[in-house]
């Protein structure tokens, strides 16, 4: 009987390979793009970031030396760690306050919703694309459209929004608040999600639309809340675009706009010191990585599920 067990466990063995086979089929496309477009250049990038790399010679290993310049003796690295973290610290929460506040009202059943939606969205889509950046600089240039509005209304002389290294991130700033679509559709929702009788039962205790605002609406929303404050910090850490375009490439004015991937950028594909600008991006990587984990640590304190 032992016998005969022999060739029905080999077809039961080599059905089960088979499954497992046509599923490592179907997965293979992701399989090929993760190893050879993700995990090989990342590993490729870890070594380099170790090394003295100029492209037109072979690296030289220089072990941490790279991360030890970024540490002790890089100005620019600390401007661009500035600069980067104002963009993330104003965007992230300004952007998140106009999403809700417009999910809020669309979610009120307007006439026309789905074209409220499709208007609102539509900087999303487009807000990242170089024309939109070159718009941008159009508008808050010395001679742009804001100023001249302003001139027209109050005969007010504004300056060159750009150009002014006290106010040329603020305008980076409100063209990623201006971009506000994606997350407000998620918002969205997440309003539609929560149940209706307890805003009624919440109205027959008494409770005003503010409070209910603050007791049901925010309290239930604050899955969707940390979702959106995560993709949108990530979202901003890698902003490169806008800096790139409005700034010509430099930065300026006084590294006023020197974002960090835009500094990166400059080490890489201006000085060509590969080298080093792989280091910055694993430092960038490191600093995205703590950022996700301290939010995520801090979810139990304040997100709520329905469990």
């Amino acid at each position: 009987m032992l016998v005969d067990d022999v060739p029905h466990r080999r077809v039961h063995r080599w059905t089960h390979l088979r499954q497992h086979l046509a599923g490592y089929g179907f997965l293979s496309p992701w399989l090929l793009g993760f190893f050879v477009l993700t995990l090989g250049p990342a590993a490729s990038s870890l070594y380099l970031s170790l090394t003295d790399y100029g492209l037109m010679s072979a690296p030289r290993w220089v072990g941490a030396d790279n991360y030890m310049q970024i540490a002790t003796s890089d100005p620019r690295f600390r401007a661009a760690m500035n600069v980067t973290f104002t963009y993330v610290l104003l965007s992230v929460p300004l952007k998140l306050v106009f999403a809700l506040a417009v999910a809020i009202l669309l979610n009120r059943g307007l006439r026309g919703l789905n074209w409220f939606r499709a208007i609102f969205y539509l900087p999303s889509l487009i807000g990242g694309s170089v024309a939109i950046a070159v718009l941008w600089r159009q508008v808050f240039a010395g001679d742009g459209i804001l100023n001249q509005v302003l001139m027209a209304l109050f005969s007010y002389e504004g300056p060159s929004w750009i150009a002014n290294p006290s106010t040329s991130i603020y305008t980076l700033i409100a063209l990623a608040v201006w971009q506000f679509g994606s997350s407000m559709i998620i918002f969205l929702a997440g309003l539609r999600q929560i149940p209706q009788d307890m805003y009624e039962a919440a109205s027959i205790d008494g409770a005003g639309r503010s409070r209910q605002f603050f007791k049901i609406t925010l309290p239930l929303l604050t899955p969707v809340i940390f979702f959106n404050a995560v993709i949108l910090t990530i979202d901003a850490f890698k902003a490169f675009t806008p800096a790139f375009v409005i700034s010509d490439g430099t930065g300026g004015p006084i590294d006023s706009t020197l974002f960090y991937t835009l500094y990166l950028y400059q080490e890489a594909f201006t000085n060509f010191r590969f080298g080093y600008a792989s280091a910055l991006a694993w430092v960038l990587v490191a600093i995205i990585a703590a950022f996700t984990a301290l939010s995520f640590l801090s979810a139990k304190y304040w997100v709520h599920y329905d469990d």
